[in-house]
């Protein structure tokens, strides 16, 4: 009875790689090639599925997810014009979730636990006039 080598196609490399060692080891288990031709194989397997790009990549989810879910939505352009003082000091929010924005009102933290994330305040201070 012949095995069934054929397999469904998908564009992970992982996948890609799963498939053709599993050829490889069809070829290998029926003693149709020697382990000098098996590992030639596996490394053109290996070296091929590196260059197919990932399904999901890390990159392309989060070039397209939205930072700002909460802040002025309509807006094509959150843009915040403050003016310190001398001696002033302002904490920034950066994570986008503070009820006080543009001010920080520690909302990152949650943020921070929740997501594994360690975004924090930009704090601005200008130094007292002598």
């Amino acid at each position: 009875e012949k095995e069934d080598t054929t397999s469904t196609s998908s564009s992970s490399p992982s996948s890609i790689m799963a498939i053709c060692l599993s050829q490889v080891l069809y070829f290998l288990k029926n003693n149709t090639i020697n382990m000098k031709t098996f590992f030639a194989l596996a490394s053109i397997c290996a070296s091929a599925s590196a260059f197919v790009p990932a399904a999901n990549s890390a990159v392309e989810t989060r070039l397209f997810d939205k930072i700002n879910n909460k802040i002025d939505l309509d807006s094509p352009k959150v843009a915040t014009m403050d003016k310190l003082s001398n001696g002033d000091k302002k904490v920034y929010c950066r994570c986008w979730q503070s009820g006080t924005f543009p001010l920080c009102d520690g909302s990152h933290m949650a943020h921070n636990k929740e997501t594994g994330d360690n975004v924090g305040p930009l704090i601005v201070s200008v130094d007292k006039a002598e």
